[in-house]
């Protein structure tokens, strides 16, 4: 478990990673007006909230680029400290209304979640700690996965849907690889080179790199991007 730190501009991005999955949660606050959020709690959220009281952020929202369960399970833990409301798309409702029953496929317990609170949809702008970002919707790893894109910070929150060198899965429930391959290109590949992708596993990587590196990727770069 650890946690590092990284600056864009007036705004702080915090990433925990740690549990059984590996799994980054993200702290994005204004350094000014200690305006937060919270992006995909998983397993590490303990960690975070401690950071998020440190600081004494005020959590706004809590965002979620998917509903499966190592990006959901510290949901109930924020609650417990925080009415921020959750956003989810709502194509990823009955994954998330069926958290427990997966968890204990993995062999895992994860208590149950509050019901989210506010629908996303693509397109739509979501204005939180002091910055704007657009909701892409992303399936094919899950049928209501987003990513959430900020122009001005050059960032993407790009969940599960593209890894440093790789990509998500698309065998779990819901999941479809060609989905998956067309969400790359037309939500991520479409972004400028030099934006960051902060992902839900692994390290951060951009989409210049990914575009000319990743092996799912490179071979049919040239022709048709994906």
């Amino acid at each position: 478990m650890f946690a590092k730190q990284a600056r864009t501009r007036m705004t702080e991005i915090r990433v925990f990673a740690g549990g059984p999955f590996g799994e980054n949660t993200y702290l994005v606050f204004d350094a000014d007006s200690k305006a937060g959020v919270l992006v995909d709690p998983g397993a590490v959220t303990p960690s975070a909230l401690s950071e998020v009281e440190r600081l004494e952020v005020e959590l706004e929202a809590v965002l979620l680029t998917h509903a499966h369960l190592d990006h959901i399970e510290g949901l109930a833990a924020v609650r417990r400290v925080s009415p921020a409301p959750i956003h989810l798309h709502p194509a990823d409702r009955p994954i998330y209304d069926a958290v427990t029953d997966h968890a204990a496929v993995f062999g895992v317990s994860v208590e149950r979640p509050p019901p989210p609170d506010v629908n996303l949809a693509h397109g739509q702008t979501v204005t939180f700690a002091g910055s704007d970002w657009e909701v892409r919707h992303a399936p094919g790893h899950a049928p209501g996965h987003v990513v959430f894109y900020s122009e001005a910070h050059e960032v993407c929150l790009a969940g599960d849907v593209v890894f440093a060198g790789s990509i998500g899965r698309s065998d779990l429930p819901g999941g479809d690889f060609r989905t998956l391959m067309a969400s790359i290109r037309r939500e991520i590949l479409s972004l400028p080179d030099g934006t960051r992708l902060l992902t839900g596993h692994g390290p951060e990587t951009t989409v210049g790199h990914e575009r000319r590196t990743n092996p799912f990727l490179v071979p049919q770069y040239g022709g048709e991007m994906v």
